[in-house]
């Protein structure tokens, strides 16, 4: 376990999977670790309504996301889940889809610039596109990161992420205490990052429950509030605002850890995500003439028709696209549970057992993507075995976790990263040139040598 760094992590565990088997038990001094690559035990695991409680190393965020939706559990947890789950119905997706479709233009124009069949590193522009749709969307206000003048509060963001991921990965880093003592001049740049984000976050509260206020004031007599709120939008925030527990509304400071959470949450994965995805597409020029053919027979060639959450359901061969690269590189590579109660468990293969409370279980989802049993040559970036219909075995392919607690925003981050997908491959040739990948395990799954490629305009017309 000393040896296990970030850049070690995948190797180590594929070692010791061949090793030990798919499910392995490891003491750290008195800690009671429980390694699991075996899909039967996760599926027990992750279906179980009563083994929630997340692993302690997600406490490292607990000081920028609070009680949030990541980080609480018990009846919290239920109350918070049960307010957000609306948000993500139909109707309100259909108006994310706008915000996407502008962001995105907003993000192959700026790619214009790099558009020169030299190489370059593309995750950060698609981490400014994914910080101005999540911001949008989320707390229906304009960051514009992708802009020159980025604000204090995207840098934050950014900053805050990166600082917390080398946290995640250490575990006397994962103490606040020792963080502390050990760097005290990072223990402040992390403070003020915090407060910077607090500080944004509540101001746009409290502008937002402001104007809701004045809204509902104007239209108690009219229904003019429904022409009102389709042209502003519904973001999350609105529906915090409205929601209520015991009759009692949200607290600002309740509201804000679910908009920092969902800020944190929503621009991390995506963008990990869609950079996996146009790596491997540089990569496969037979995919991508498959991808092109597909978007100008749905979408065409007129870059000023807005793209509409319909013609991205029509995108089919792009689902398979994406379902391999999530596969390949699933944004969360590892999930963790801490047991409060005994965790009692059938296996057809390692036998019955029981885990005590206590223990701590790594559930590596990476690992699991990649075994034979499900997948034929696992190690291919492969899209059409997605298309022939051939059923992937249960707990196989999780990249969103799954059970109570799976990703509350994955159609969200399907049909962000369709949208973005599309008008890239639409606009410029992905070229395969650069460094070739080197995944490292941090909160999310990244790249130590970037996601190089080129790109080159294509001419469409």
């Amino acid at each position: 376990m000393m040896g296990m760094t970030p850049k070690t992590f995948l190797k180590k565990s594929k070692e010791y999977y061949f090793r030990w088997g798919d499910l392995q038990r490891v003491w750290v001094f008195n800690r009671l670790l429980i390694m699991s690559a075996n899909a039967e035990f996760n599926e027990q695991l992750l279906s179980s309504q009563e083994h929630l409680v997340k692993h302690p190393v997600y406490r490292v965020l607990g000081q920028w996301l609070g009680n949030g939706l990541l980080l609480s559990d018990g009846k919290v947890w239920h109350q918070r889940r049960k307010i957000i789950t609306p948000t993500f119905h139909f109707s309100i997706l259909e108006q994310f889809v706008e915000v996407f479709d502008q962001q995105s233009n907003v993000c192959v124009q700026r790619l214009a610039q790099k558009a020169n069949g030299e190489v370059f590193d593309v995750y950060k522009n698609v981490c400014l596109a994914a910080l101005d749709i999540i911001a949008e969307t989320a707390m229906g206000t304009k960051i514009c990161a992708q802009s020159k003048e980025s604000t204090p509060y995207a840098e934050a963001v950014n900053e805050c992420t990166a600082m917390m991921s080398w946290r995640f990965m250490s575990v006397y880093l994962q103490s606040e205490i020792l963080f502390t003592l050990t760097h005290p001049h990072l223990k402040w740049r992390q403070m003020q990052l915090i407060r910077t984000m607090h500080d944004f976050t509540i101001k746009v509260i409290e502008q937002r429950r402001q104007a809701l206020e004045e809204q509902q004031k104007r239209s108690n007599l009219t229904e003019t509030s429904n022409d009102v709120g389709s042209k502003q939008r519904m973001a999350l925030l609105d529906v915090l605002l409205m929601a209520t527990v015991d009759g009692k509304p949200l607290t600002n400071d309740e509201i804000r850890e679910e908009v920092d959470t969902f800020m944190f949450e929503g621009h991390d994965t995506t963008t990990s995500a869609l950079s996996f995805c146009l790596y491997e597409v540089s990569r496969h020029s037979e995919v991508q003439e498959k991808l092109l053919e597909e978007i100008l027979r749905v979408i065409g060639t007129d870059s000023s028709r807005p793209v509409t959450i319909r013609d991205l359901g029509e995108l089919k061969y792009m689902e398979s696209v994406i379902k391999e690269s999530l596969r390949m590189y699933p944004p969360v590579p590892i999930v963790g549970r801490k047991l409060v109660n005994d965790f009692k468990y059938t296996n057809s293969k390692h036998g019955d057992g029981i885990i005590p409370a206590g223990s701590e279980i790594i559930l590596g989802i990476y690992g699991i993507h990649r075994q034979l049993d499900a997948f034929a040559d696992p190690e291919k970036f492969d899209p059409e075995r997605f298309e022939t219909g051939d059923r992937v075995p249960p707990f196989h392919m999780i990249p969103f976790s799954a059970g109570p607690r799976n990703c509350i925003g994955q159609k969200f981050a399907q049909l962000e990263m369709k949208m973005m997908l599309a008008k890239i491959v639409r606009e410029y040739e992905l070229l395969p040139l650069g460094d070739p990948l080197e995944c490292v395990v941090n909160i999310v799954l990244r790249s130590d040598t970037g996601f190089q490629l080129g790109m080159r305009k294509r001419n469409n017309s």
